[in-house]
């Protein structure tokens, strides 16, 4: 817990009033319109810098040359099937990284969209797998506003910068629109899922707008949060002595990104394309009230030729500044052909009285029903339990997004006020806290409504009143728009397919609902779906604010360890072959191109044989369990608990208790090899046995307790003899030129030990001691800590440059040791730590990794693997700091003491299974259970 209010006196960074006058924060605070104390911001003229990619050393290269020639290989042959590997560093994006991100769009698990901070909508991922960072230019918020008298009259497009084409003599395209915004006095203000951008006195000096943005990314509401939808509130103030009459534009593209707009083949119906990607439907819509009037365009052209081109359309809202009624009652567009671009618009107009205020709000929808994997089969997104099967859903979650938006905002603002208002935590980690979020959207994620197929699901489209829709849905040589009339909400939608303190959690029993099964990405760069050495990190926000997702997870993998899966794989790292998945291993991931039938995409190392993932499976599921007191979850997956730690005791070569690295990377650290006994795989040993016999203990499997309890009274004193040098513990127990270096992590079982509210695994002076010796070397000798903790350091104050990642800096490992460190006592500690990540990657001296935190950067900011998981460990902070009451209430004995030793103990025993049944049927919580016996 966070002592006193340690942190009252730093500098409160980041103000709103540093980046908007007073009198504008005064004028929207009302309606949520002003951005919050509390956020990352922005100007929206700041300079966009191009990302700086991290390159290995010469020495490096040379120790890894075969491996590239083998992955290289791999690569070529996956593609040679159409499939995109799971890890290619040889492939570069089209589109270069940049300081350009933004909070994203949407729910989880629905495809997802982001939007730059200056307004480009970009960063697309409706195809699992597949991210296309490229924006599409024509999607974009315009305004037009002219005053009474008619001397005053302003039009532009609502993002700074120019198009590549302006001025260009008869263009008939984008860059005949108005690129007129500077950026100098607008800013942009994030705090997911909502963001604000201000624009203070531009276009127009005596207009005064704010645009909202808002997601429904909601704790523990599993039904909103898997929405694909948006909501844009533009709230206009007059602060003129002249009626201004003010409309604004929201204009769409047919494309997920990069050049899908050009592909043609564009048809008003859904379709399956050649490469079998399932359809999208989006949809634009504002709401009409008594002082909003709403106008759309179904369908114009951003070249010559078109039926209505982009200059055209321009031009009618700077005349009109809306489009013709008669358009709801319009006849098809003309056809597309390919590389035509076909968009729509949707326009709403007000009044502004003098000194007046208006609302005005838009939403954005897609549907993509249909999710599917190239080697699985389909499935149908968890949305689609609530608005069914068709594409043209989109229409009624634009409409939906309209009526409910404001109850989202109270949930979102209930779940984080007591945050944003403990004077006790600084600025800075309570708008990352929620910004490093971004990942459970934008971070690949799949959530899907069950296992089974979704050729065997029926079409049960909901149908919703008072929606005005013009659709316009492609995919061949033409482009059909229907329209339906009604009342209150006018859309245009598009249709096409692609080539290409403390806290109680909720608990749940089998009879519960059905929250469907969740995915997400290691990273966009490294594509496997549910990375289980990195969950390990980034659990924490899962369990926090989505516990039923995170225990769904755990038993995915539960099952997995009591499989197996003979197909034959070569592992690249050394050439060797060997089975997919071996039984009572816990799997690297849920797979890449057959999710949950075909696990273990990861194929540089044999991870059957790694020595950090059955112990991780153990320490998730305790701290699971311990934290939710679901006594059903504990019945379900206590076979398979069992079945990771005896699969552990073949890796205990000399019989003391203790399991030994084998020489190579065996670990989520892949490139850093590990001799004999190590600090970070040894302590994940230690902590998975006590929790084990905790478990057990609970459970009733009192033999196993005891066999836990045994090896753990054996495996410690070998432990802190072979590695504790008086201050730290030693990176491995072998006589390399890196043994004694100090890794950063080399407690992440104590964080578990203790986030779980179990007792120590050592003595507290060694725990701090240890601390203090990774903050004094491991961050405060890399640029005075403001860069995080560095994997690696030398006892000499030297960088440990034995690999790539031993001198890397890895953002989520920081944030891991931050909350060991608040867990110690030593908050000062782990917040000057933790900072060090938010300077190098979210500041603006930093090097511009917001909304985007890789899994690391070098010591310069170089950076490895954009948009990754391990960085929502920032969520275990917030664990050590507000330790949920089951944990915190639960009775303060160390659990060996209560485990009494039989002469027989170290001898496996299933007899308990009696015990472990008796306390299930007693708890009517049997579930799906299965007693595993490895005899």
């Amino acid at each position: 817990m966070v002592s006193g209010n340690l942190f009252h006196c730093r500098k409160n960074s980041w103000p709103p009033e540093e980046y908007l006058s007073r009198t504008a924060l005064q004028l929207f605070d009302f309606d949520s319109a002003a951005p919050p104390e509390q956020a990352w911001r922005r100007r929206l003229n700041s300079h966009a810098n191009i990302l700086k990619e991290f390159s290995v050393t010469f020495t490096e290269a040379i120790k890894m040359v075969r491996l590239a020639i083998r992955l290289w290989s791999y690569i070529r042959e996956e593609a040679s099937h159409g499939r995109k590997a799971p890890i290619d560093p040889f492939t570069r994006e089209r589109c270069k990284p940049s300081a350009s991100q933004g909070v994203p769009l949407g729910g989880m698990g629905s495809g997802s969209i982001s939007r730059g901070f200056r307004g480009e909508f970009r960063q697309w991922q409706i195809i699992p797998g597949l991210c296309e960072g490229s924006p599409v230019m024509a999607n974009q918020f315009s305004i037009f506003i002219s005053r009474d008298g008619g001397h005053k009259n302003y039009a532009s497009v609502l993002a700074p910068g120019q198009h590549e084409a302006l001025g260009k003599a008869g263009d008939q395209g984008l860059s005949s629109w108005g690129w007129n915004l500077s950026g100098q006095y607008s800013t942009y203000h994030a705090l997911f899922p909502r963001a604000w951008t201000i624009y203070d006195g531009e276009p127009d000096p005596e207009l005064k707008i704010s645009c909202r943005q808002i997601s429904p990314f909601i704790p523990h509401n599993y039904k909103d949060s898997s929405l694909p939808t948006a909501v844009f509130v533009y709230t206009l103030v007059n602060t003129g002595k002249e009626r201004a009459k003010v409309s604004l534009l929201f204009t769409w593209a047919n494309s997920i990104g990069g050049v899908s707009h050009l592909s043609g083949d564009h048809v008003n119906e859904p379709f399956m394309t050649a490469k079998g990607n399932p359809p999208v439907t989006f949809a634009i819509a504002a709401c009409e009230t008594q002082n909003v009037n709403v106008t759309v365009l179904p369908c114009f052209g951003l070249s010559e030729g078109s039926g209505t081109t982009a200059k055209e359309m321009w031009n009618t809202m700077v005349k009109d500044g809306q489009f013709s009624r008669e358009n709801f009652n319009s006849g098809p567009c003309m056809s597309s052909s390919p590389g035509e671009t076909l968009c729509a618009a949707v326009s709403a107009s007000a009044w502004v009285e003098p000194h007046g205020k208006c609302t005005v709000a838009f939403s954005l929808a897609w549907s993509s029903p249909k999710v599917k994997f190239l080697k699985g089969s389909s499935y149908h997104r968890r949305y689609t339990q609530f608005y069914g099967t068709s594409e043209l859903a989109a229409k009624d979650l634009a409409h939906d997004a309209l009526t409910n938006y404001k109850r989202w905002e109270e949930d979102i603002e209930k779940w984080q006020s007591p945050i944003l208002n403990d004077d006790r935590l600084p600025e800075w980690y309570k708008f990352t806290l929620f910004n490093e979020l971004y990942f459970l959207v934008a971070g690949g994620t799949v959530w899907i409504d069950s296992s089974s197929p979704a050729t065997n699901m029926r079409n049960n489209q909901k149908q919703l009143p008072n929606v005005e829709t013009a659709e316009m849905q492609t995919n061949g040589p033409n482009t059909v728009n229907r329209h339906a009339t009604n009342s209150s909400c006018y859309s245009t939608a598009a249709n096409f397919g692609l080539e290409s303190d403390s806290k109680e959690l909720c608990s749940y029993n089998d009879d519960d609902e059905d929250v469907g099964r969740f995915l997400y990405l290691e990273g966009v760069e490294y594509i496997m779906w549910c990375t289980y050495d990195v969950h390990f990190y980034a659990s924490f926000a899962l369990l926090e604010l989505f516990p039923k997702i995170e225990l769904s997870i755990q038993k995915e993998f539960a099952k997995a360890v009591l499989s197996e899966d003979g197909r034959k794989v070569k592992f690249l790292a050394e050439g060797n072959w060997g089975i997919r998945k071996v039984r009572g291993a816990v799997p690297h991931d849920l797979g890449t191109h057959d999710p949950w039938s075909e696990m273990n995409a990861y194929n540089i190392h044999d991870t059957s044989k790694w020595k950090d993932l059955n112990p991780k499976f153990v320490l998730q599921v305790y701290r699971d369990f311990s934290a939710t007191g679901n006594m059903s979850f504990g019945v379900d997956v206590w076979p398979s608990v069992r079945a990771a730690m005896e699969y552990m005791e073949q890796f205990d070569r000399d019989n003391d208790g203790l399991i030994e690295n084998d020489g190579f990377p065996d670990q989520t650290y892949d490139a850093w090899t590990v001799h004999g006994v190590s600090a970070y795989c040894g302590c994940l040993w230690l902590a998975a046995l006590q929790a084990a016999a905790a478990m057990a203990l609970q459970l009733g499997d009192t033999d196993f307790a005891e066999w836990c309890k045994t090896k753990y009274l054996k495996a410690k004193p070998v432990f802190e003899s072979k590695l504790w040098n008086g201050s730290y513990f030693n990176y491995d127990s072998g006589s390399s030129s890196n043994s004694k270096s100090i890794q950063a992590d080399q407690l992440a079982g104590q964080w578990y030990t203790a986030s779980s509210g179990l007792p120590s695994l050592f003595d507290d002076h060694k725990i701090r001691s240890a601390l203090q010796k990774i903050y004094d070397f491991n961050v405060m000798k890399v640029k005075g800590g403001r860069m995080g903790a560095v994997n690696g350091m030398h006892p000499n104050g030297k960088v440990d440059e034995t690999c790539m990642q031993s001198r890397e800096i890895w953002t989520g490992v920081t944030y891991g040791v931050a909350a060991t460190m608040i867990l110690a006592g030593m908050e000062e500690q782990a917040f000057t730590a933790a900072e060090g990540i938010f300077t190098a990657g979210w500041s603006e001296e930093g090097y511009g990794y917001w909304f985007q935190t890789p899994e690391a950067w070098t010591i310069d900011g170089h950076f490895r693997s954009l948009i990754y998981m391990r960085p929502l460990s920032i969520w275990g902070m917030q664990w050590a700091l507000s330790m949920p009451k089951a944990i915190l209430e639960a009775p303060k004995i160390n659990v060996m003491d209560r485990i009494q030793l039989s002469p027989n103990s170290l001898r496996i025993s299933h007899t308990n299974e009696i015990g472990v049944r008796k306390i299930a049927t007693k708890a009517k919580c049997f579930g799906n259970s299965v007693f595993y016996c490895s005899c």
